[in-house]
């Protein structure tokens, strides 16, 4: 029997439309004259739009690497320079091509400086200090502290002085003068674009589901990229739009759509087609991620600029507790309505794959719902296991109940 397949959604093509413009325009910013700078994805984008630098992410370039099945090829020229094959697939990705120029969009642009913050991971520091010697330019850095529990006023003060050290330091780098009033238009454009992104994934929540989290790792690439550029909250409108003709019309991501699951960590990039396409012939929606959920967490306001980035980035997802983590999955699992979690144990990111086995627990206790991890990595093919992986995965399925009545076709 032929699998019924949803009609796709629109506003992707307008998605990668916008993104290989990005990458174009980044290509030719010092043609153009303009100064690009790398940064991470916990970094502080905000500030470079602010002072008109082209940002840069290299993890979102890893990413699409793995999506190309490029990863481990790239991994391997890093490893073959000396770097541990223990250490983040993304830096070993972006190592790989910054030296040999391989790349599905052929290559980064050089950048002229670096911004990194270490509110995702301790590597990303180690990455970003090897990338400045690699590229002989300067590294901007931000310091958050770990929230144990809730954000401090000494930790908020704390963050409040990196970021204007950072700032000192780029209009020293850049020779031009930092303009609040210019922040404030653009951390109000962010905050408009992220409240639009959790209205879209919220959207999940209606059962069936209009779109699935697979959806979701694609059409986050202009929150994650462009945060504060005007053009972005006329897209999520855009987005937006589009899915709520398709909730008014009935329309589900998963036809047929039987049970509802919550991914934890990040995707496995170089199976991000397969995976989706074995969940639509099991009827099965992953309606809610953590990782596509932390670029709706950011609450920016644009009359307090420097206040609000500070405690949006301090209080990024895996810059939190166990404790505070297994209450986000809880809130989402009753929000979403989700029948199980699928944890996916990343070899490559620690810092979110830790604790998984805490919270499967914790999620157990407090919520009764099943759970199953799966041992994977975002971007390196060697680690993965398709069979036992499928197969565990389909098992885990076959257990679950629905929580409600089986969703229209």
């Amino acid at each position: 029997m032929e699998t019924q397949r949803p009609p796709k959604i629109q506003a992707t093509s307008r998605a990668k439309d916008i993104m290989s413009a990005y990458y174009l325009e980044a290509k030719n910013a010092a043609e153009n004259g303009r100064k690009t700078a790398w940064v991470n994805g916990g970094g502080l984008v905000e500030l470079l739009v602010a002072m008109d630098v082209m940002p840069v992410y290299p993890e979102n370039h890893a990413a699409m690497c793995g999506a190309y099945k490029m990863g481990a090829e790239l991994c391997e020229i890093a490893e073959g320079m000396g770097y541990s094959r223990d250490l983040c697939s993304y830096a070993r990705c972006d190592i790989g091509s910054a030296v040999t120029g391989k790349s599905p969009i052929m290559g980064l642009p050089k950048p002229d400086f670096l911004l990194c913050c270490n509110n995702t991971c301790g590597m990303v520091t180690k990455w970003y200090e090897a990338l400045a010697r690699l590229f002989n330019v300067p590294l901007v850095y931000i310091d958050t502290p770990f929230i144990h529990d809730d954000l401090t006023e000494n930790a908020l003060t704390y963050t409040k002085r990196q970021i204007f050290r950072a700032i000192e330091q780029m209009e020293s780098l850049l020779g031009t003068r930092f303009e609040m009033d210019r922040l404030c238009e653009v951390v109000t454009h962010a905050a408009k674009a992220t409240r639009l992104w959790g209205d879209i994934l919220a959207m999940c929540q209606h059962i069936p589901s209009p779109m699935t989290a697979f959806d979701g790792f694609i059409l986050m690439a202009p929150i994650v990229t462009l945060r504060g550029m005007p053009e972005i909250v006329d897209f999520y409108e855009l987005l937006k739009a589009e899915l709520e003709e398709r909730m008014t019309q009935g329309i589900a991501a998963i036809p047929g759509e039987r049970y509802r699951i919550l991914w934890d960590n990040l995707p496995v990039w170089f199976k991000l087609r397969d995976l989706s396409e074995r969940f639509l012939k099991l009827k099965t929606c992953i309606a809610a991620s953590t990782y596509v959920s932390g670029w709706a967490s950011y609450e920016l306001d644009g009359k307090e600029p420097i206040d609000a980035i500070a405690r949006a980035y301090s209080c990024a997802f895996i810059n939190r507790s166990i404790e505070y983590r297994a209450e986000m999955l809880r809130h989402l699992v009753e929000d979403y309505s989700i029948d199980g979690i699928i944890f996916h144990s990343n070899r490559s990111c620690r810092p979110y794959s830790l604790g998984q086995y805490d919270m499967k627990e914790m999620l157990w206790e407090r919520a009764r719902v099943p759970s199953v991890l799966v041992e994977a990595d975002m971007n390196d093919e060697r680690t993965f296991a398709e069979g036992p992986v499928l197969t565990r995965i389909e098992a885990f399925i076959e257990t679950l109940e629905p929580k409600r009545a089986v969703g229209a076709a």
